[in-house]
């Protein structure tokens, strides 16, 4: 497989911002420390991002779950409300976890950078709108009972998003049970309450 030299080059400056800003913020480090951490020039990173701010932002759209959830929805879906919804958790709570470095920069960051709450939310709006629509085609197959499905999608992308922000800041109340037993009893609670 050819490897793409500049998409190399980006993802290697941008694992090296998020590395510096997750251990002492945006505004603790500077792209000169950024681009040396990664082994280019001050210039290659603007070159490539024309800004820190640019940076992140580009970093938070290739590393967060937007591209691999839409493909989750529109290839692996079976339409079995409990399967699906534990697909769904599965993914979610990887990616979160692997990206754990960028949401709590973004968590930190997102009052103190102009535009960037909004670019934050573009994928949890995102993927609101796949279980809204989700719920509402299984409405329409009889696999779920009559209720405000956006309001449902909303509660299921809350619960998870609780869970895994209390994972990644290891939260002493979910140290007495594993990711996968949060994700089989939340996901058995809520496909048996949408169940008619």
């Amino acid at each position: 497989m050819k490897v793409n030299k500049k998409q190399d080059t980006s993802e290697r400056i941008m694992a090296a911002a998020i590395d510096l800003m997750a251990e002492r913020g945006y505004n603790g480090v500077s792209t000169e420390e950024i681009a040396t951490k990664a082994g280019f020039s001050e210039k290659t990173l603007f070159r490539h991002f024309k800004s820190k701010q640019n940076l992140l932002e580009s970093a938070f759209h290739r590393y967060h779950y937007g591209d691999e959830m839409k493909e989750l929805f529109d290839k692996k879906l079976v339409w079995d409300l409990h399967k699906d919804l534990l697909m769904i958790c599965h993914n979610y709570h990887r990616i979160m976890y692997q990206n754990r470095k960028l949401i709590q920069i973004s968590s930190r960051e997102r009052d103190n950078l102009p535009g960037f709450q909004e670019t934050t939310h573009k994928h949890p709006q995102q993927l609101k709108e796949f279980l809204t629509e989700y719920f509402k085609e299984m409405y329409k197959k009889g696999k779920v009972i009559e209720t405000d499905l956006e309001k449902q999608a909303i509660a299921f992308l809350y619960m998870n998003y609780g869970a895994a922000i209390g994972r990644m800041n290891k939260d002493p109340i979910l140290e007495t049970i594993s990711i996968e037993g949060i994700i089989e009893e939340s996901v058995s609670t809520f496909a048996r309450g949408l169940t008619p």
